[in-house]
């Protein structure tokens, strides 16, 4: 793995967080649980990191035969997720990502939610340049079998020396039982702090309305293979009917698999 410079992976979105299953989408309450799925959860990283907790995704997967965990826990006003997103790229230039997540809300309803990214470059991020490829995935409920499909194109632009980033996404998803298409898009932007730590900032979109808000941080126990991160999140011009904070762990692992 090349040598890390510290910087505020806003994965995020990664891999914008995943949809949830089409039938979450009736409850008011649960609708900010949705984000947690498509860029976030699933955004990758490589030799620099976007990653958790960006749900805008950027132009970066892991290193050749190398892999990651993200997981992380998202309290929201009425319900809490926890995630685990494992990912590896055993073919140099196609990340793929298996996990999932499980909502519990207010009543003392448990939701599961599978997730299965791919997610390849067509131009690699370069100092002081930019990069840009395309990510498809499938979100389902295994118990209903409602089944949401997405895919974006994400681009990222290196700023001085690689100092700071800035990240764009533009995608669409269609919800499985709604049958609803729509546009999904995210800006985001990282930027270190000190060695170790850095700050984390987007709006996206991943439905119809206004747009989200996160800001957040993350700090390297071990340079390059353990990372913490927290971050809070609002809609834009919400009260807090759709805030939420998260907080969580991604571990990365050297080149091993053949």
């Amino acid at each position: 793995m090349a040598t890390f410079q510290p910087r505020v992976h806003w994965r995020a979105l990664t891999l914008m967080y995943p949809p949830l299953p089409g039938r979450l989408r009736p409850s008011a309450k649960l609708k900010s649980a949705r984000l947690c799925a498509v860029f976030a959860g699933l955004a990758c990283c490589g030799q620099c990191h976007a990653a958790r907790p960006l749900i805008t995704d950027d132009a970066r997967i892991v290193d050749p035969g190398a892999c990651q965990v993200e997981s992380w826990v998202r309290s929201n006003r009425n319900s809490t997720e926890g995630w685990a997103l494992p990912g590896c790229n055993p073919s140099g230039n196609l990340e793929l990502t298996l996990g999932g997540g499980r909502l519990h809300d207010g009543t003392g309803t448990r939701t599961t939610s599978l997730v299965l990214q791919g997610k390849t470059l067509f131009r690699p991020l370069e100092a002081n340049g930019w990069g840009w490829g395309a990510a498809l995935g499938v979100a389902s409920d295994p118990r209903t079998g409602a089944r949401d499909v997405y895919g974006y194109l994400p681009v990222s632009w290196s700023l001085r020396n690689d100092h700071s980033f800035l990240h764009a996404n533009l995608g669409a998803k269609q919800e499985g039982l709604a049958k609803l298409r729509q546009i999904t898009w995210g800006l985001g932007l990282e930027q270190p702090v000190a060695d170790h730590f850095g700050l984390i900032g987007e709006a996206f979109s991943q439905d119809k309305g206004r747009p989200f808000l996160q800001f957040g941080l993350r700090y390297w126990v071990l340079r390059d293979r353990v990372q913490l991160d927290a971050t809070a999140g609002n809609r834009m011009g919400s009260a807090t009917n759709e805030r939420w904070f998260s907080i969580g762990l991604r571990l990365l692992t050297p080149p091993f698999l053949p």
